[in-house]
């Protein structure tokens, strides 16, 4: 099993991109600097931000930089955001003050600033409370009563109205007595000044260059995320500091369209908006095929190592010729053969798996489902394990490759189309559909690709029926049981919203085809829609396929035309003595239906009831 956390071990060549940014930073000197590393879900952004940082400690040589790692969404719902990466940053140069012997004072005052922001937060409403006239007893009240001197005084507060405030806190709790301590700035302008004043001199003091890396900032809801970006816009641009921000940058302007409401604005306000904050944008790449390539072998190796299978000394020299290949993809490239090079040592073991990652990396590149993405990519594998390890705890004997192919299938194809291959491999007496043998020898004759469905008019599937190993000669029943048992397989085809459940609850007891309910079908989008008709098929084979069933799953089709292939599939199943004359008229309406109705009147086996109904105008 592969883990789904941030590391700094690159099996992506992200290396080079960290170095650079790490370059950057150096070559800045006391210089600010922002650095956002952007990129969609799963791309390895965190992984990204680390390497950077693992960079800049490697090559400091002197210590002068210090590091903070700032997740922001551990704080989401739990503590203000702003307040949380002002005293992240207050926490770590009063460690590091303290471990240098040096700037302890500097850093102290930087550390009051930030208290006093925190007790203005929390204070400042129920003050409010208190000058509005709420009378409260105790010491809390004292406190209330403290605060509402000072906002009455105003401009005219004195070093002991402040003493009363901490006095005040001090008899109240030994927790709070700590946030007040020193006479604050005047007015809120003139506190933030004083506080980048204050933490300048701190980094001035120590001699050192803070750099802040904030990750998962587009995990967070909006205003999580607006409220760390502005709290970093406190410190943002000072010398000695280097922000690297890992966030998709869409997430992020979403989040900007949503702090400013109902006020509209342009895309252009957007992006000034966030390249006032990000100095120098850094978008990691999607994977090529070469990449998808390279970092399939290197996941396969990195698993035998742990199994004691190859050794490590192994892993780590064909890990270092495989992403050296890799970035020469323009040339020679990462082949098989360069593959086999290098794991010479280890090839008896590898070479399936070479065979494996050579096979499927373009259609793991390409497939819309997963494109590349590494995550994507490492929960795809790890699934097909559990799947592995479940049939052979069952004593089932799956090839490997037959199961990787079938849920690479089901993975990738629409819930109509996986469905159609599970049909007909129920109907058939050995679990092997006989469209798939005839379909295999046409394309492995050079055939042009027919689709035995409409589900299956798929550019994806074309590819997908390319690769080893065939399995016209495969019972496929107890692989697509065991793809059918698992919660990571099951849920895209059972889990619906209220919405669409309330539609399929109102389909259920309908026995037509009803404008209604199509309309309703419509509103809740053909995503759902796909499931539902998933659902409707097994009720109507449980219900032996008879009209109603069938005409309660064409609702489905008449909101979206393209699932009509779907019922073509039920409409095949039905036994021929089983076919019913009242479904004629509406089937007669569709034109999807032709090719069936004259397959059912040219069958001998067909009622004649049925024959008659198809034959009259």
């Amino acid at each position: 099993m592969w883990n789904d956390v941030e590391t700094t071990d690159d099996l992506l060549n992200y290396s080079i991109m960290a170095q650079t940014a790490a370059q950057l930073i150096k070559d800045s000197g006391s210089i600010p600097l922002s650095i956002g590393v952007s990129g969609s879900w799963g791309t390895g952004k965190s992984s990204l931000v680390k390497m950077i940082g693992k960079k800049l400690k490697e090559d400091q040589g002197s210590g002068s930089f210090v590091f903070l790692e700032f997740n922001a969404w551990l704080y989401q719902g739990f503590d203000d955001a702003r307040m949380a990466l002002l005293q992240s940053v207050a926490d770590c140069l009063t460690e590091e003050a303290e471990r240098r012997e040096t700037g302890i004072e500097k850093v102290k005052n930087f550390a009051k600033r930030v208290n006093w922001l925190k007790i203005g937060k929390i204070l400042a409403p129920a003050a409010t409370g208190a000058v509005l006239g709420g009378a409260i007893a105790g010491p809390f009240g004292a406190i209330l009563g403290a605060v509402n001197g000072l906002v009455q005084k105003g401009q005219g507060a004195t070093e002991d109205d402040y003493k009363k405030v901490a006095d005040a806190c001090g008899e109240f709790s030994p927790t709070l007595s700590g946030l007040v301590g020193a006479k604050a700035e005047t007015s809120l302008p003139k506190e933030i000044d004083a506080l980048r004043k204050a933490f300048e001199a701190a980094l001035e003091e120590m001699n050192i260059n803070l750099v802040v890396l904030v990750d998962d900032l587009d995990r967070c809801l909006p205003d999580t995320a607006i409220a760390t970006l502005e709290a970093m816009r406190l410190l943002l641009l000072l010398p000695r500091t280097a922000f690297i921000i890992a966030a998709d940058e869409e997430m992020i302007r979403q989040a900007v369209r949503h702090h400013f409401g109902q006020i509209e604005i342009s895309d252009e306000l957007v992006t000034s908006y966030f390249d006032k904050l990000i100095q120098i944008p850094l978008r990691v790449p999607r994977l090529g095929h070469a990449e998808v390539k390279g970092y399939l072998i290197l996941l396969f190796a990195e698993l035998e190592a742990k199994k004691g299978r190859i050794s490590q000394v192994d892993y780590l020299d064909a890990k270092e010729q495989i992403l050296d290949s890799v970035k020469q993809s323009w040339g020679a490239g990462l082949s098989r053969k360069s593959m086999g090079e290098a794991f010479k040592g280890s090839l008896g073991v590898m070479e399936p798996l070479i065979n494996l990652a050579d096979q499927i990396a373009g259609i793991l590149t390409t497939a819309k489902q997963i494109a590349g993405n590494p995550r994507l990519i490492k929960r795809f594998l790890n699934d097909l394990n559990i799947r592995k390890t479940v049939a052979d705890s069952e004593g089932m004997t799956l090839a490997y490759e037959a199961l990787l192919k079938l849920q690479l299938f089901e993975r990738c194809v629409s819930p109509a189309a996986f469905e159609f291959l599970v049909s007909e491999s129920n109907r058939s007496e050995d679990g092997k559909p006989s469209f798939l043998s005839s379909l295999e020898s046409s394309l492995a004759n050079g055939d042009e690709y027919k689709e035995p469905t409409e589900s299956w008019k798929d550019t994806f599937v074309e590819a997908w029926m390319k690769l080893d190993p065939p399995l016209s000669d495969i019972d496929l029943r107890p692989i697509l049981n065991l793809s059918r048992t698992q919660a990571s397989a099951t849920v895209r085809y059972d889990k619906l919203s209220q919405q669409a459940l309330d539609v399929l609850e109102a389909i259920s007891v309908s026995k037509d085809i009803e404008p209604v309910i199509v309309k309703r079908i419509v509103m809740v989008g053909k995503t759902e829609a796909e499931q539902i008709l998933v659902r409707l098929a097994r009720r109507a084979r449980a219900e032996q396929l008879t009209p109603d069933s069938i005409l309660r799953a064409m609702n489905v089709s008449e909101a979206f035309p393209e699932f009509s292939g779907m019922i073509v599939a039920l409409l095949s199943e039905i036994a021929p003595k089983a076919r019913k004359a009242p479904l004629i008229p509406r089937l007669k309406r569709m034109p999807w239906a032709s090719p069936v109705l004259s397959k059912w009147l040219a069958d001998n086996n067909t009622p004649t009831p049925v024959k008659k109904a198809i034959e009259a105008s």
